[in-house]
């Protein structure tokens, strides 16, 4: 079905506003999109941020009757007469195979790789995690498990117990245990990332090696590894309870950083670990080192 897109330039003050505005008109969906490809920094607690300059995006149905949107908004006192929007006609096509077609199975290191369900394993002798890209929580796409999933691959972790902080989609924790780990903990703060943690180790046939808790229950032990791929201020905030977790000569990464935050939370961390070179890609960072 052809689609007709409705944009609208903003300050992000006015964006959910003006989302609002075009659901109340008949948008199927809104999206926000950045403006300026402006960096985007951690939020606070409860926060939901948007860039300074954001553009606001509405997608109806091609048959809808756009001027008559387009005539109610110009009433609104928000936007006003003749305010500055583009039309764009969206082609006709399989959105849903379109989406598919741009996952393919990606490899990091030299033994890992992860796969959409959709696809030919490429290497049936690899290390291969089966992952479907979906909403959020982690599926290698983002440089920052990149990073992480890059880390793990050059470890041994035969036999290994591997602690998985903020463990989202579960994708670090699996990979710990197709590369060897015998446990995982996973810990996270949502229910929801639990629930794909372990619907997406029983796709791997590794549900019985993770244990999932929320941060109320989390165990305590001091395990091989320590992975928490989050944000830069709780690394800073729980740095005592994922060291930890971490036993004397264990090994530590940390990611979630942007490259300008990863000198002081090495520096931090530094206190307890030997850390080693810090790894960028792009705007993001990974820190890692070893206990003392």
């Amino acid at each position: 079905m052809p689609w007709i897109q409705l944009i609208i330039d903003t300050r992000a003050k006015h964006a959910d506003q003006i989302g609002d505005m075009l659901s109340a008109n008949g948008a199927q969906a809104v999206t926000f999109v950045d403006a300026k490809d402006t960096p985007m920094y951690e939020p606070k607690p409860g926060e939901v941020m948007l860039w300074p300059e954001t553009q606001v995006v509405g997608l109806y149905d091609a048959k809808h009757n756009m001027a008559q949107v387009v005539a109610r908004l110009s009433k609104s006192r928000l936007l006003g007469q003749d305010f500055p929007h583009k039309l764009d006609q969206l082609e006709d096509k399989d959105w849903e195979r379109e989406w598919m077609d741009n996952f393919h199975p990606m490899q990091f290191g030299k033994r890992l790789w992860i796969c959409p369900s959709w696809r030919d394993v490429p290497d049936p002798d690899a290390v291969n995690v089966m992952l479907d890209p979906g909403l959020a929580f982690g599926t290698g796409t983002h440089p920052t498990t990149a990073l992480c999933l890059r880390w793990l691959d050059g470890l041994d972790l035969t036999g290994k117990t591997v602690v998985d902080f903020g463990c989202g989609s579960g994708i670090l924790g699996i990979a710990a245990i197709k590369l060897g780990a015998k446990r995982v903990i996973g810990i996270d703060i949502d229910p929801q990332a639990l629930l794909s943690s372990q619907n997406n180790a029983d796709r791997n046939d590794v549900g019985d090696q993770i244990e999932l808790y929320l941060p109320l229950y989390q165990p305590q032990l001091q395990a091989d590894a320590v992975l928490a791929n989050i944000l830069a201020a709780p690394l800073r905030e729980l740095r005592e309870v994922i060291t930890a977790y971490c036993k004397p000569g264990g090994k530590l990464v940390l990611s979630g950083i942007l490259a300008e935050q990863a000198q002081g939370i090495n520096d931090l961390y530094s206190q307890d670990f030997t850390m080693e070179p810090i790894a960028i890609d792009g705007e993001w960072a990974r820190v890692s080192g070893k206990r003392k």
